[in-house]
């Protein structure tokens, strides 16, 4: 049964703000997007009001639910102070948030108590590892896929999570086309191929459709990809990360306990500085790094065998050995890499006795033997 537009912002007008305005005229709603039976949007409120609004969005989200239709739904309570506004009251004690935290939650905290108090497990899984760059264009996606898919020729039980919400990769490069259906409990079930289970945003919005979201819409998002979807039992979720050190970084990190992080860089030195902000933050927020990639080390030419250093070469190990973290290898630019990412059929997978399968393998190992403690005690 599709769902509409209209349908939704007819069950928004039964609910009533804690002024008792219908939520369609409380001028507080974002965009309203509905992709097959899923529906995204905001409610956007002054941080001094965020908590008289905890209840309203949790009774929205029953709303939406509750329509015919509709499989899932994902909405974020926004809190922004407006200019001459009164700080937000701190909240009660012990109060249970339905939505995401209010802007004033995420002051420079008053006690010893950590945000990092708040990681759990994800029942099931052993270890949950991040794939991060510090900019964009350094074929992280590319990297994370295929070395999931190393980590599966280990004997490993892998999954792997596209975070990058702003510009989902995985669904183009693993060529899934189907929408993941919901379990008994209500979870989302994520797609299976090449032997793991994969879960990205992508699988629930047209690859045309900008998702111009607000920091908060993004950390529920990531939540709910980490807390909502059946992964089953895992030995490691490989989490593709967008390029930078924003929320989405601060989510995962806050969310659940990183076992650790593979920072992908190209040798270039503008490449570099960037990664050394994503090693930055992941030590800052005491996440191990597992080590540095170096992608795109080298061009061979396919004719006559000739190697090309187009971004120079051997920045990234220089750079690792003066960070005192592991080097974790060295990834040519290939044409096959590239053919293969773009066909949806991943070099690891389809080209297993080649080379470049042989060298996300040799990654691999470096990353599970890192990880072993952690994998056999589960």
């Amino acid at each position: 049964m599709s769902v509409t537009q209209q349908q939704v912002l007819d069950a928004l007008g039964k609910v009533k703000s804690p002024d008792g305005v219908a939520l369609t005229h409380a001028n507080v709603l974002s965009a309203v997007t509905v992709n097959d039976g899923k529906v995204f949007f905001s409610i956007n409120v002054d941080a001094a009001q965020a908590r008289a609004w905890e209840s309203v969005r949790a009774a929205t989200e029953a709303a939406v639910r509750a329509i015919p239709g509709v499989t899932n739904a994902m909405i974020a309570l926004t809190a922004e102070r407006k200019p001459g506004s009164p700080a937000a009251a701190p909240p009660a004690p012990h109060r249970h948030s339905h939505g995401v935290q209010p802007v004033s939650a995420h002051r420079p905290p008053q006690s010893p108590v950590s945000p990092m108090s708040k990681q759990s497990e994800i029942p099931g899984i052993a270890a949950v590892i991040a794939v991060a760059s510090g900019k964009g264009g350094v074929g992280k996606s590319t990297t994370a896929l295929n070395l999931a898919l190393g980590l599966r020729d280990l004997g490993l039980r892998v999954g792997l999570l596209d975070a990058d919400i702003y510009g989902p990769s995985v669904p183009r490069l693993t060529g899934i086309r189907e929408k993941p259906q919901l379990d008994d409990n209500r979870k989302m079930i994520p797609i299976q191929r090449f032997g793991l289970a994969i879960m990205s945003i992508g699988f629930l919005v047209e690859e045309e459709t900008a998702m111009i979201w607000r920091g908060p819409m993004v950390m529920s998002a990531i939540t709910q990809m980490l807390r909502d979807v059946a992964w089953g039992t895992l030995d490691i979720l490989v989490v593709d990360m967008p390029p930078g050190t924003g929320d989405a970084q601060l989510t995962l990190a806050q969310n659940v306990p990183l076992r650790g992080a593979v920072i992908i860089s190209t040798p270039q030195d503008l490449s570099l500085i960037d990664a050394r902000r994503g090693l930055a933050m992941f030590k800052k927020v005491n996440v191990p790094v597992l080590g540095i990639v170096e992608n795109m080390s080298y061009f061979q030419c396919p004719e006559c065998g000739t190697r090309s250093d187009i971004f120079g070469h051997g920045g990234a190990r220089l750079e690792a050995e003066r960070l005192g973290v592991p080097f974790l290898g060295e990834i040519p630019l290939h044409m096959s890499i590239r053919a293969t990412s773009d066909s949806g059929t991943p070099v690891v997978d389809s080209a297993p006795d080649g080379p470049h399968a042989a060298i996300y393998r040799a990654i691999g190992a470096k990353v599970r033997d890192q990880l072993q403690g952690v994998i056999a005690a589960a």
